[in-house]
């Protein structure tokens, strides 16, 4: 007869088993494709894939943005601007991001604009490529939300093996020192007492990894409940009026300084064009962001009438868009520069080691 403690350790170690058995190839492969993003620009640079303007004096005024627009349009005539944004640590050029329709997610096309002299730099493809297989890999599968929210459920199979696996360190540890790792004949007996002692020392990174994955899997989901609850809400009294058309818009750089003035102390993230998922078919949703490391990742949208470019409202992010604009760059481990992804790299690796062990056992 077992006693309770016994059968408690045996469902720990049911749920350890299993949830790892069925998660494991599976996240074997997130951490395998996740690796090289974790260097995305870096590897960027090296595959020629980075934007270079040209060097101007320090202090040059930029450009006005509707010139930035004006030449992303004359380089893609026909299509419609959808998205303005510009890399979060450099501003020295602006990416403009076209469709067919303000809705449109296949065939959209990117320009790289200088924002200083509001030149063309360059058209990059981020659909193709290494990195763009990596990205898909990781993200979906190729199987687009359904491959993101089978990819959240082996994540949540991750956080039931870690819990589970933790439950059961100390009892499976009993009566030996710490980061033991005996050296009997047998090679299981070391790749088990490996799998554990690196298993443990890796546990809270692989928690905070494998909570903001499943975080991102509901990405698509969680921007749709914002659009149909606080976008729908903010918009409601425009919700009888006609689209804004294209060619009726107001100018961008008049929208962003009064967006600017409602939310004095930030800087433009990016602009959303009307009828875009992340505003509605009237206004320009402009995003600002702090300049501090955590708040660089937080944006205030600010809602600006598309047709006189007057600010109508400035609502807060829900709370579960903030939680996912603070996942994301945890991640990968792009908070503190070079050397966080340099030690996000290392854990990785090793817990890549974890996980072949785990499948050897």
């Amino acid at each position: 007869m077992r006693t309770p403690r016994q059968q408690r350790l045996r469902q720990w170690t049911w749920a350890h088993k299993w949830s790892s058995l069925v998660c494991t190839v599976f996240v074997l492969l997130m951490c395998l494709t996740g690796l090289p993003l974790i260097f995305y620009h870096e590897l960027s640079g090296l595959l020629g894939l980075g934007i270079h303007p040209p060097p101007v004096a320090q202090g040059s005024p930029k450009a006005d943005l509707d010139r930035v627009i004006g030449a992303a349009r004359e380089r893609q005539p026909g299509m419609v601007v959808q998205f303005l944004a510009r890399e979060l640590d450099d501003d020295t050029f602006w990416y403009v991001t076209m469709g067919s329709a303000p809705h449109a997610t296949q065939g959209r096309k990117s320009v790289a604009v200088d924002a200083h002299t509001a030149q063309v730099l360059a058209e990059p493809r981020f659909t193709e490529g290494f990195l763009w297989l990596m990205y898909k890999l990781h993200t979906d599968f190729y199987l687009g939300l359904t491959g993101k929210l089978f990819l959240g459920f082996m994540g949540i199979l991750l956080l039931v093996a870690l819990v589970s696996g933790v439950v059961l360190y100390a009892p499976v540890m009993r009566g030996r020192d710490f980061g033991t790792v005996r050296q009997e004949r047998s090679s299981r007996i070391q790749w088990l007492d490996l799998h554990n002692l690196l298993g443990i020392v890796t546990v809270t990174w692989a928690l905070v990894v494998g909570a903001t994955g499943v975080v991102n899997t509901w990405a698509d989901l969680l921007i749709k409940l914002y659009q149909r609850d606080e976008l729908a809400h903010a918009t409601a009294r425009h919700a009888h009026e006609r689209a804004v058309p294209n060619h009726q818009l107001g100018s961008l750089q008049s929208a962003v300084k009064h967006a600017q003035g409602a939310v004095p102390g930030m800087t433009l993230a990016f602009v959303a064009f009307p009828g875009t998922d992340f505003t509605s078919p009237h206004h320009y949703g402009v995003f600002l962001r702090g300049d501090e490391p955590l708040t660089s990742r937080l944006v205030k949208p600010v809602l600006v009438d598309a047709s006189t470019t007057e600010v109508t409202d400035s609502p807060d992010l829900p709370w579960y868009l903030t939680a996912l604009a603070l996942s994301q760059p945890l991640h990968f481990g792009d908070y503190g520069g070079l050397p966080l992804k340099v030690l996000w790299a290392l854990l990785d690796c090793i817990t890549i080691v974890v996980l072949g062990s785990g499948l050897f056992l």
